[in-house]
């Protein structure tokens, strides 16, 4: 189920007022985008619990909400990047994962092909600075805007265009080397 920005706000509207079911409705909407977006960052065995805490906060703080900038989605993963953030800390030297992230459902030939295609990919991943690899995870993997995100880092969205463009180049580098 995909939400419009008008019904989104409609819903966190009615979220702010109590309404159990716009909650329901908003988180169904999101929650696929920020477990991909925990599991990138903590692990798919933890990815579960950031977003619940996640949650759990934006329920308590939605009071604290305002409509500028990214909207409730990126209000949402703003939350959910400190909820991990402090999860890592909490762990001290436990890196950031990148290797739960695709799935295949192909033929075992195929199979093997793209898992080698996506080790590559993985490794590069993980090689990338973290500012990268988090424009990259917030907006390939969780699918926000340029404008989401660029609320979320305090920076504009052609920032955000110009430092994904400089993430993917550094990306496609990394795997050339691998290559190599």
């Amino acid at each position: 189920m995909s939400v419009d920005i008008a019904e989104q706000r409609l819903l966190a509207d009615a979220a702010r007022q109590g309404d159990q079911s716009a909650w329901e409705q908003l988180y169904r909407n999101v929650y696929p985008r920020l477990y991909a977006y925990a599991t990138a960052r903590v692990g798919t065995g933890s990815a579960e619990d950031m977003v619940n805490e996640t949650m759990a906060r934006a329920v308590a703080g939605i009071e604290k909400f305002k409509w500028n900038g990214g909207g409730f989605d990126a209000w949402l993963f703003g939350i959910l990047r400190r909820v991990c953030l402090e999860q890592y800390r909490k762990n001290h030297n436990v890196s950031a994962r990148w290797d739960s992230l695709w799935i295949d459902h192909t033929d075992p030939g195929e199979a093997m092909e793209q898992q080698a295609e996506h080790e590559a990919l993985r490794r590069a991943f993980a090689n990338l600075d973290d500012n990268d690899r988090d424009i990259l995870a917030l907006r390939l993997i969780s699918g926000l805007s340029a404008e989401e995100v660029a609320r979320l880092a305090g920076k504009s969205p052609g920032a955000v265009r110009t430092a994904q463009s400089r993430a993917l180049a550094s990306l496609r580098r990394l795997i050339g080397q691998q290559q190599l």
